[in-house]
Formats: C-alpha cells, structure tokens, sequence
C-alpha cells in the first residue's frame, strides 16, 4: 500500500500526459519515458499537415509554436499555410504562432484573419498585433475596438491593448470613448494603453480623460514604452511531479518592429 501511493503521482502524471485514453499514447512506447516523451518536431510537422484530421492539425500546430526553434523560416511557412485552413481552431492556433515567431511581414495576414468570421480567430489576431508593430494596423485596430463593428468583447479587449503602442490622437480619442464600454475588462486594457501612451492614469473616469486631452497638446511628452502582455501563472501542484513540466511562462517584451531605442515621447500629431 505503501509503495502504491509513493507511485501514485507518477501514474497521475502518466495518464495526464496521455489525456486519460489510448489516444494520448505515443505508438510503439517501449518504457515509461517513451510514454511521457513529447513529440518530436518531425512528428509535429506530420501532425500539423494531417490533411484528414483537423484535431492533429490543431494539436501540431501548437506543439510547433511552443517550441524555441519555431521562427525558423520552414516552420513559418508551416503556419502562414494553416493561418488559411478551413478549421478555425488551426487557424487560431497558427496565427497565435505568427505572434510568437513571425515578423512585420505577417501583418497583412494577421490583418485579414482580424475579420475572421469566427471570433477565437479574430481574438488571437488582435493578440498577436500585440507583439508586432506596424502602422498598418492602426486603422484595423481601431475598427475591432468599435462595438458597433466588432462584436466580440475579448477582441475589443486584446485591440485596445494592442492599441497602446501607436502615439495618434485618433487612437487616443477612440480609447477614451471605449471608457464608456459595459465590459470591465475593455475598460481595464484601455486604462492601461492610456497611461503607457500618455503617462496619466485617470483610472476609468471617462470625464477626466477628455477634459486632460482637450486641454493638453503634448499628449504623449510622457509616453512610455510599450511592453505587450504575456502569459504568466505559478506553478500548479501537479508541475512540481517529476517530468511534468513547467507552465509555459512568456517574458515580456517590446514588439517586433518597434525601435527600442525609440522609446521616448514622438511629438503630438493633435491639431
């Protein structure tokens, strides 16, 4: 009895990793390690081209943009091609890896799938202008943070973060009216794009923030700069079991295309 519940959390962790089913067990495991092994890249590859299977598609996919190799040019192509598939969960899934891995020269891409008809799409979209600068994407930006064009609140959410990296009046005009969003979360990542574009903090009182704007002219003399959100949490019970990993914890940073010696105010473009 003794040795079964020190061997407990090992058989937990297993079947975890396996997803509870034969289906999550990798074919001709020959031992413990080869069961709890990961896929290796040429796996996720066939994975992620499974012509027949949207759910492998999916599921490669991700495990490709989880990887530190992914921003190679042959795994890029990967996601460009399934950003288009007619499954909107690969398509979620590769443009999430396009805004991990891909460039300023993704922008067109992630702009086209901003109009996705499915929403967890346009979500990921929005997300992933987070972390690529372009000011291209101002003007499709605002049109996802506008209730009246864009339906889903977590795309507003994510839009009006993304937002906070571009220095216009226009994008501050459109952020202070989304303060009047019924979504609290809206209203947070609005407040915060606010205080990195100006350097004010009015909290969510709408009022303060348009009597701040129409009586200053140098919006952004103390502008900060703009680091894009990233996932982040402790550590759950189970991932301190041998051979579970760790959450997949991101580092913030500046985004793609933005010079990071150019991070001081840029003069107001208010009339």
């Amino acid at each position: 009895m003794i040795a079964l519940r020190r061997c407990l959390p090992l058989f937990l962790c297993v079947f975890a990793l396996a997803g509870c089913s034969g289906d999550g067990i990798k074919p001709g495991a020959r031992g413990l390690f080869d069961l709890i092994a990961p896929p290796t890249p040429a796996e996720a590859v066939e994975m992620a081209t499974n012509r027949w299977d949207a759910d492998q598609r999916y599921r490669g996919t991700q495990l490709l943009s989880n990887a530190p190799f992914a921003g190679e040019a042959v795994y890029l192509a990967l996601f460009r091609d399934n950003a288009n598939d007619k499954d909107p969960g690969v398509r979620a899934a590769s443009i999430r890896a396009l805004g991990l891995h891909g460039g300023v020269e993704d922008v067109p891409l992630l702009l086209t799938r901003l109009k996705d008809e499915d929403p967890g799409v346009r979500t990921e979209a929005a997300r992933s202008l987070q972390r690529i600068h372009s000011p291209d994407a101002v003007s499709p930006l605002l049109d996802a943070l506008d209730p009246a064009k864009e339906g889903e609140g977590q795309v507003r959410v994510e839009a009006a973060s993304a937002l906070g990296q571009y220095p216009q009046s226009r994008v501050v005009e459109a952020l202070i009216a989304a303060m009047g969003d019924e979504k609290l979360a809206i209203n947070a990542a609005v407040q915060d794009s606010l205080r990195t574009l100006t350097g004010q903090d009015f909290g969510v009182d709408q009022a303060a923030w348009q009597t701040w704007y129409k009586q200053n002219p140098g919006l952004f003399d103390a502008r900060a700069a703009y680091i894009y959100p990233v996932f982040r949490r402790p550590r759950r019970w189970w991932e301190y079991l041998p051979f579970v990993p760790p959450p997949p914890n991101e580092v913030a940073a500046m985004p793609v295309g933005v010079n990071p010696n150019d991070i001081g105010a840029e003069p107001s473009d208010k009339k």
